[in-house]
């Protein structure tokens, strides 16, 4: 991976390719953090409600990587979205991390019991202390991500939402595209269902590569888009970090995206400029 490979949204240089790092803890968590730096990636992405930042943070100051070359995300617990709740908890994140700065901080979910507002103000703050340099949210739909860039007075430069070759998020990508907002997919590999898929396969054969590599390129190719595939073994984390020496055809991307509905693929593929 190089440096060119990323996503620039609201002045942030995201990496195209993340780590993820949802449903791994401890020594694992540690581990497999370390290997996806020694394989190239510098975009990894955990969160409070995982309860591993303490191991990605060991497996920072273990890497004798530059910690400006790591965009480094993590996301406020939907129980701390109160104002001061925001502040305390993002405090201790970056303890635990072992950082001075996050590079972008996302509201985990949406939550009616704080006010969008409160949070947001909170996070700008943080911003202004110089204790987050981005902000951003997750599981927002096109109306909340629309709201929350109303209410924000920086740039929210991320939705990190569930999206792969059997989930669609077509009018969130293209409000995405229209608004510099980067689209960052978590289970871009449908929790491992992408393996095994005739049609992935059957493109894969064409580049010498695997079902899943397939589906990581597609999301990859579409504008504003980012994904943060997770592995646990070093041979499938850095698998997914090759899928950057290939490019799908107009038509292999449209066959990937009728893998979901072929009903919508005229529309999407053509606004996504790949009819």
């Amino acid at each position: 991976m190089t440096d060119s490979h990323t996503i620039d949204a609201g002045n942030a240089a995201i990496p195209a390719l993340g780590f993820g790092t949802a449903r791994m803890t401890g020594d694992e968590c540690r581990r497999a953090v370390a290997v996806a730096l020694e394989a190239g990636y510098r975009h990894v992405d955990t969160a409070q409600l995982y309860d591993n930042e303490d191991a990605v943070g060991d497996a920072l100051a273990e890497r004798p990587v530059p910690r400006e070359d790591v965009f480094l995300v993590t996301k406020v617990d939907t129980d701390n979205l109160a104002r001061e709740d925001v502040i305390e908890s993002t405090r201790r994140s970056c303890e635990r991390l072992g950082v001075e700065t996050i590079d972008l901080l996302l509201i985990h979910a949406p939550r009616d019991y704080a006010p969008l507002e409160e949070t947001l103000d909170a996070m700008n703050d943080l911003q202004e202390e110089g204790r987050v340099d981005y902000i951003g949210v997750s599981n927002f739909s096109v109306a909340q991500l629309e709201r929350a860039r109303e209410l924000s007075a920086t740039p929210i430069v991320a939705n990190q939402v569930k999206y792969h070759p059997y989930h669609r998020q077509d009018e969130l990508l293209s409000y995405c595209v229209d608004n510099d907002v980067c689209l960052t997919a978590y289970s871009p590999l449908a929790e491992g269902a992408v393996v095994g898929d005739d049609r992935l396969e059957e493109i894969g054969e064409r580049y010498d590569k695997s079902a899943a590599q397939v589906a990581l390129r597609w999301l990859l190719q579409q504008p504003a888009v980012a994904a943060i595939p997770k592995a646990a073994s070093r041979d499938h984390l850095e698998a997914n970090a090759e899928v950057f020496d290939f490019e799908l055809s107009a038509d292999e991307m449209q066959a990937v995206f009728e893998l979901t509905d072929p009903r919508l693929t005229a529309r999407i593929a053509s606004a996504l400029g790949f009819d």
